[in-house]
């Protein structure tokens, strides 16, 4: 197993597809330099602690900074254009320095490389590599290649490529919360999106690897983990696959019994909810089409599973949502949404996605998408205008016919409606005493702690003696529609 204890270290605090990471300064002597800079979504985040990772074991040290650096990789997003645009700016940037330093590598990976493949060669002349998510094991020797003077590629998608044995970086690391890595690819051919074209075939990851890995955490002091995956309700491994993987003994004691039976989505939340009771596990990100009471009714039965579901809506009409291709209407996830309150009560937070403009998407039907968050009210949300991505079902077979002028209005009217019920919501804590992870001082001063209740909300509070990786009870007494803040409080009745 490749094991390491580098970090990546957050360079700006935007919004989830605008973010930009770059890695941390480490001890170098007699190895060489790497540089990495990880741009868009979660998954991408945690390839990049892959990436890391694979290089260390090369004998590579991370720095954070270009300046210095013998490879620098880009680890792409390709989600929306402007999230390749900002790639493409930061490529001009970095040619001015390979001039001054042409025996630098540069790399381009991730999903932008998948997408563009050896077109991106021919339009970016200064870069040297291209590796597509499921090539990192192969990154020495694609640097090797790069360095001989040659253009070196791989943008092969793997129907098996799970990095399951390599033990990853933690990214951004506070030392308390983690991401684990349970899938790969996408199966759902959404018509706007490019996941299934850049990251392939969903495949799961072994149930075992993955309750080890969230042990060692625990073991190592962390006290959350985020299990991560395109659609995590999809999740399923057979012990008994044929390429491999544990069997039927391997999967024995403090809850990995399982015999030789299929493990689903719900049996692997038990398993690692099951590693220590001071474990919290969140999981991110549920398909309305797959989520299912069982996974709902184990999120109830543990107390360190946590209350919380993202559950992409993307529309509020049924007709905008067939064009997208999400096999399900606004009155399935209505019911999804009854189901979650029904099982795990009002306090569950639930966020959601939102695309606005879509493909002949009418006024009236923009209205619908309204109506649905005055339904749900959503604690937060991710919102996006409509961006036609090359060679998705969408852009092949449909017209982006909305201008950008409406696409901008209308997104500009679900972000207030979204912040108008992110205060509603976080209204419903004051008074409330949670159960808080203390993940480190709060951005604005040293002398107040932040950390998350059980819902994902952001608590901020008084330092006092507390520190990163405990759990204090906080009594909510104001918010904003990001934040509540609140006191510490001892012997309360805690809302967990």
């Amino acid at each position: 197993m490749i094991t390491s204890t580098l970090k990546i270290l957050s360079d700006t605090d935007k919004e989830a597809c605008e973010l930009v990471k770059v890695s941390e300064d480490e001890p170098a002597v007699d190895k060489k330099r790497l540089f990495i800079e990880s741009y868009g979504c979660q998954m991408n985040f945690s390839d990049s602690e892959i990436v890391a990772a694979v290089m260390r074991n090369a004998d590579f040290a991370t720095t954070s900074t270009e300046d210095n650096a013998d490879v620098i990789f880009l680890n792409t997003c390709a989600i929306r254009d402007n999230a390749e645009q900002k790639v493409r700016n930061r490529l001009k940037q970095l040619n001015n320095l390979k001039k001054k330093r042409p025996g630098m590598i540069i790399g381009v990976l991730g999903c932008m490389a998948e997408r563009l493949k050896t077109k991106l060669l021919d339009e970016e002349k200064m870069v040297d590599i291209v590796a597509g998510p499921d090539s990192y094991r192969d990154l020495p020797r694609l640097v090797e290649e790069a360095e001989t003077g040659q253009k070196a590629v791989n943008v092969f998608l793997s129907r098996e490529e799970t990095y399951a044995d390599i033990s990853p970086i933690r990214l951004n690391s506070n030392g308390i919360t983690a991401y684990i890595s349970i899938m790969r690819g996408c199966d759902n051919m959404c018509s706007f999106c490019v996941v299934p074209y850049t990251r392939g075939r969903e495949r799961s990851r072994d149930a075992h690897s993955i309750v080890e890995e969230a042990r060692q955490l625990f073991n190592d002091g962390y006290r959350e983990v985020t299990l991560l995956g395109q659609n995590v309700d999809s999740y399923k491994y057979s012990p008994l696959a044929p390429d491999g993987g544990v069997n039927s003994t391997s999967l024995t004691g403090e809850g990995l019994g399982r015999s030789a039976a299929a493990v689903g989505f719900a049996e692997l939340l038990e398993m690692v909810a099951m590693v220590h009771p001071d474990l919290r596990v969140r999981f991110s990100t549920s398909h309305p089409k797959d989520i299912t009471d069982d996974v709902l009714w184990m999120m109830k039965k543990y107390d360190n599973i946590c209350k919380y579901i993202h559950l992409p809506a993307q529309s509020g009409n049924s007709r905008v949502l067939k064009l997208m291709n999400r096999t399900y209407d606004r009155d399935w996830y209505v019911q999804k949404i009854d189901r979650i309150r029904a099982i795990l009560g009002e306090e569950c937070g639930i966020s959601t996605d939102m695309i606005t403009g879509f493909c002949t998407e009418t006024e009236e039907e923009h209205q619908e998408t309204l109506s649905l968050m005055e339904y749900v009210k959503y604690d937060y949300a991710y919102l996006f205008a409509y961006s036609e991505r090359p060679g998705t079902p969408a852009a092949k077979k449909l017209k982006d016919d909305i201008s950008e002028e409406v696409k901008k209005r209308r997104l500009q009217e679900v972000i207030a409606l979204q912040r108008q019920h992110s205060g509603e919501r976080n209204h419903m804590s004051l008074g409330k005493v949670y159960k808080v992870l203390v993940e480190g001082p709060s951005k604005r001063s040293d002398a107040d702690l932040c950390g998350r209740n059980d819902q994902n909300k952001v608590v901020i509070f008084p330092r006092w003696q507390h520190q990163k990786g405990d759990y204090v009870h906080v009594l909510v007494t104001e918010c904003s529609s990001a934040t509540l803040l609140g006191q510490v409080v001892e012997g309360e009745t805690v809302l967990s």
